[in-house]
């Protein structure tokens, strides 16, 4: 039995996705407690408790303390297979963030696992469907991941409503490392290699505010040098149709750096692009190789690989430490850290 107390480093929702997703793939039984110890609402909410419903799904597990709320969970996993299934979170509850703790996992099943999911896909606290689909998923393709995501409707906060179909195939010859010249591939060379690209989305809103957010974010961009190509989506259809919330959002994405804001009533389209911009300029602005956020979702990813990887991260954040800490907890494996002479860029080896 793995015991790991919830509370440590960022002491969220995190720590439950990779104990779990990482408890499946092992076949260790897991003990969490003090979940999410380290949130206003402690304990598990309804986006924790499909993500586990889905694993346990997968890996004929068994789940004592699997209740909204809840701070203690104990999961015993089974035999890993697949599902075709739909997972309803009922909130704007993150698709992502259960996809987080889904994907891994349905890797390793006997075949092609079909899901589903209905929740939020832009909303706060948690990563866009487009940096899935734009950054993410790029990533786990070059490890030789085979998966495919749908996004076949928008949700936002509160009422979420969003509809995406994820697609898992199993690992065909196992998982590569992350290695630095995939980097140097996608990023391209000369021109190519500045060229940002973007969605710039709303829904149940006015068109200008999609056009205003996407404008904004280019301007800035090509003041620092960067040429654009920024898609425009508008769904103007009432979004009380289908019991959706309106809401608006962009997320811009460069090789394997992203940046990402989210509209809020009272919050100008021009705040909202322009704070995605400066995003990824952090990121751009860096020597490093993958941005903040991808870099602590790869962590289970590296560890599971047959070889080696190395990822420069312009932070060290509190995310990463916390995704190593318990990636270690079940894996007999070391990252070797190191903070770069003469840049503020950690590279988080694993050899």
């Amino acid at each position: 039995m793995i015991e790991i107390d919830g509370s440590v480093g960022e002491g969220g929702g995190q720590i439950v996705r990779t104990a779990i997703a990482l408890a499946a793939i092992t076949g260790q039984e897991v003990e969490i407690r003090n979940i999410r110890a380290n949130r206003p609402n402690p304990g598990l909410a309804a986006q924790h408790l499909h993500a586990v419903k889905a694993v346990e799904r997968l890996s004929r597990g068994k789940t004592e303390g699997l209740q909204l709320h809840s701070q203690r969970l104990k999961f015993s996993p089974g035999d890993l297979k697949c599902i075709h299934t739909e997972l309803d979170i009922g909130t704007a509850g993150s698709i992502t963030l259960l996809l987080q703790c889904l994907i891994p996992v349905a890797l390793f099943a006997d075949c092609e696992s079909v899901v589903t999911v209905k929740g939020g896909t832009d909303v706060r606290w948690a990563p866009p469907i487009d940096f899935y689909t734009g950054v993410f998923l790029k990533a786990l393709r070059v490890m030789g991941c085979d998966i495919q995501i749908d996004m076949k409707r928008r949700g936002y906060y509160p009422r979420g409503g969003g509809v995406v179909e994820v697609r898992i195939s199993p690992l065909a010859g196992g998982l590569r490392g992350f290695k630095p010249e995939y980097v140097q591939r996608e990023q391209g060379e000369g021109a190519e290699s500045r060229i940002v690209k973007g969605i710039s989305h709303s829904r149940g809103l006015p068109t200008h505010v999609t056009e205003r957010q996407a404008r904004a974010a280019e301007q800035i961009l090509h003041d620092c040098g960067y040429s654009t190509a920024i898609e425009r989506e508008v769904d103007d259809k009432t979004a009380t149709a289908v019991r959706a919330t309106t809401g608006s959002g962009i997320t811009l994405w460069l090789g394997y750096k992203s940046g990402s804001a989210l509209g809020k009533p009272g919050k100008r389209a021009e705040l909202v692009g322009e704070e995605a911009a400066h995003e990824i300029l952090r990121e751009l602005n860096s020597s490093s190789s993958v941005d903040i956020h991808l870099a602590d979702q790869l962590i289970p990813y590296i560890a599971l690989a047959d070889s080696g990887s190395e990822l420069r991260v312009r932070e060290m954040t509190e995310h990463l430490r916390t995704n190593i800490y318990v990636t270690k907890r079940f894996l007999d494996i070391e990252f070797e850290v190191m903070r770069i002479s003469g840049d503020d860029v950690v590279e988080v080896r694993r050899e």
